[in-house]
């Protein structure tokens, strides 16, 4: 069976070399890209990165002499470019040093390959999950997939099955008792060696043999080794994929309290889950919620663009989600996870109603609960937020972190959704 690899190679670059060579020096890759998260914007992840790997890390082991033991005979050219008396250059001095050169000049260059934005993506992702993700109803309007059928009559000669159409064939052979080509063989020897003795005899027995040689060719021709009927083709139908149903509410604090600064970190993070679960899930819809002194549903471009300020009542923005729950994610059909961004602050006659909303609807019907709070500088002031959320910590599905940097982002996301976090 031979298989034919008729993806497209990028670069015109053989594909399953590249990923071989991917596998093998995945740590060196890994660390890259973990270094590339901190020193690029996170709208940029969308994108290829460039890997450098030294010469040691792709080195190939080989067997060779070893020099202190036996003898050994070399043949060493002669010299056609010097001559007594002249100064050598340094090695590696010019502009051609390698980067891994030494201050002597020893050295090699790096190897230096770009990562596709797929391959950036997987390699950026493929440890996070959604926690606590439960199989409850499925959702109605699955995705089409190709599956495997069986197998058809008929098809493409590209979808042809050898080794069912082999067996059909070998056992109609069997069944028809077609003559098998070692035994046409045998009796082609035979009657070469009748043939080779020409007394009376023999001559009677190369006249039988060769009308049995007759015989069994006709028997071969009549039972051809392949026949149309025992071709078998490769059925593949579409069914439904089985998605399981679930739905991200991204809140967000948009007050006056929240600068442009803040505003952009707690925006970095929503981009950043946003890539992750368009990347990872087909079936997660997405819920916007901007939040002052009220809330209201938004879509993603107001979500992340809009101008609208004011107060800080961070129930408002609860109560909402807790409305469009009730009206269209019904718990026991949907897997329900919320991200709340926020810098903190609320009003302080609000915190009970908030603290209330969570520990007795809003926790016990989601899957998961991440606050993350962004600030601009590490300080003493403990926000009312963060002191009224460190009595949800006991609960197991409520996480919380800071955010004070651009490059903080990535740690505290991989920290809320690392998929061996611990599950309830």
């Amino acid at each position: 069976m031979q298989v034919i690899d008729r993806r497209q190679n990028p670069k015109s670059k053989s594909l399953g070399n590249r990923q071989r060579f991917l596998r093998r020096i995945k740590s060196q890759i890994r660390k890259t890209v973990k270094d590339a998260i901190e020193n690029r914007s996170v709208t940029d992840l969308d994108s290829g990165e460039k890997v450098s790997v030294t010469a040691n890390e792709i080195g190939e082991p080989t067997f060779g002499f070893d020099a202190a033991e036996g003898s050994r005979n070399y043949v060493i050219p002669g010299n056609h470019d010097y001559r007594r008396g002249d100064r050598i250059r340094k090695p590696g001095g010019g502009s051609g040093s390698g980067s891994g050169g030494s201050p002597d000049g020893d050295g090699e260059d790096a190897f230096v390959f770009m990562l596709s934005r797929d391959e950036f993506l997987n390699l950026f992702f493929e440890d996070l999950e959604l926690p606590n993700l439960a199989k409850r109803k499925l959702k109605s309007v699955a995705s089409e997939k190709w599956s495997r059928a069986g197998y058809a009559n008929d098809g493409s000669p590209q979808r042809l099955n050898k080794y069912q159409t082999m067996r059909r064939s070998l056992a109609r052979r069997i069944a028809l008792k077609r003559p098998r080509l070692h035994e046409l063989n045998r009796l082609e020897a035979e009657l070469e060696a009748a043939e080779s003795r020409a007394d009376g005899d023999h001559g009677d027995e190369a006249k039988r043999l060769a009308r049995l040689i007759e015989e069994t060719r006709d028997r071969m021709r009549a039972v051809p080794f392949l026949d149309p009927v025992d071709l078998r083709y490769n059925r593949f139908e579409q069914t439904p994929k089985p998605a399981t149903q679930a739905v991200m509410f991204c809140l967000m604090d948009a007050s006056a309290s929240m600068t442009e600064s803040l505003k952009d970190l707690a925006k970095r993070f929503f981009i950043l889950l946003h890539l992750f679960l368009n990347r990872h899930y087909r079936s997660v819809e997405l819920v916007f919620i901007r939040h002052t002194y009220t809330a209201a549903e938004v879509d993603e471009e107001t979500f992340f663009h809009g101008r609208e300020t004011g107060g800080t009542v961070v129930s408002s923005a609860l109560e909402v989600m807790l409305r469009i729950i009730r009206e269209r994610y019904p718990v026991q059909d949907w897997n329900i996870y919320a991200a709340q961004a926020s810098d903190g602050h609320n009003f302080d006659h609000d915190m009970p109603r908030t603290i209330e909303l969570l520990q007795r609807e809003i926790l016990d019907l989601c899957q998961y609960y991440a606050y993350i709070e962004v600030g601009e500088e590490e300080s003493s002031y403990v926000s009312a937020l963060w002191s009224g959320y460190a009595q949800l910590e006991a609960h197991p599905h409520f996480a919380r972190a800071t955010v004070l940097d651009p490059t903080e982002i990535y740690p505290v996301f991989h920290k809320l959704f690392a998929s061996n976090r611990q599950a309830s």
